[in-house]
């Protein structure tokens, strides 16, 4: 299966979502009310970042917001994370909002890659 812009839109977006839903239901402390608002900004600037990448007025400026999407969903992670080991949480939508964040991560940088490869290419072909 290609992964089109389309697919990568609904996804980030979905993962964003996901985020947003499961977060609301962590126990009200000051720890969890610091951690919940770092990963949802995270996790919501994915998809926000890959829109504006998706719009991006050069190559490298597409290069660009793709990094900072790839940098995103590490975080993501990175919070999700310590969510997870702060609360002992087991439940498997943590786990899967995990995944997600990771695939997005290696999908991005592996576009970001191949968009500097592309990019390099063409630079030596003129």
């Amino acid at each position: 299966m290609s992964l089109t812009p389309e697919i990568l839109k609904k996804r980030t977006f979905t993962f964003a979502l996901n985020t947003l839903k499961t977060i609301d239901g962590l126990k009200k402390t000051i720890a969890n009310d610091v951690m919940s608002k770092q990963v949802l900004r995270s996790a919501t600037s994915v998809g926000a970042n890959y829109r504006a990448a998706c719009k991006a007025k050069s190559t490298a400026d597409f290069i660009n917001k793709l990094k900072i999407v790839e940098e995103e969903s590490d975080e993501s992670v990175y919070w999700l994370e310590l969510i997870k080991e702060y609360n002992n949480i087991n439940e498997s939508n943590y786990e899967s909002l995990l995944k997600e964040s990771r695939e997005l991560e290696r999908i991005f940088s592996a576009s970001a890659i191949t968009a500097k490869n592309n990019k390099l290419k063409q630079q030596t072909q003129s």
